[in-house]
């Protein structure tokens, strides 16, 4: 499996914009493209103003496939240009892409 854990550094005020899209609407249509997120953290500091997610992924060739899908499909443009009438939510991502240890499996 490969981990990618995305990290959103939002714009000041937008986390509630974020959170609702991801809830409203980026979580389902993930799933209808074969992406299955894990978990969501919000930086524990606040001034961050970051929010953290895992996505599993068969392999980076299914990851990359499954994003594609997902960002020309017309709901998530829709949604995505609606979300943003008053401005961007999100000025900088980055991903880290991991994978399992086969020291820790065996504990």
């Amino acid at each position: 499996m490969l981990y990618e854990l995305r990290i959103y550094d939002v714009h000041s005020g937008k986390m509630k914009a974020i959170q609702d899209r991801f809830k409203d609407h980026v979580i389902p249509l993930f799933m209808n493209h074969g992406m299955k997120v894990l978990r969501f953290w919000e930086d524990a500091d606040e001034a961050n103003n970051r929010l953290y997610y895992l996505v599993e992924h068969a392999d980076m060739q299914t990851r990359n496939l499954n994003y594609d899908r997902f960002r020309n499909d017309p709901e998530w443009i829709e949604v995505k240009r609606i979300s943003e009438l008053e401005g961007p939510i999100v000025y900088k991502q980055e991903s880290v892409f991991l994978k399992n240890t086969d020291f820790f499996d065996n504990i």
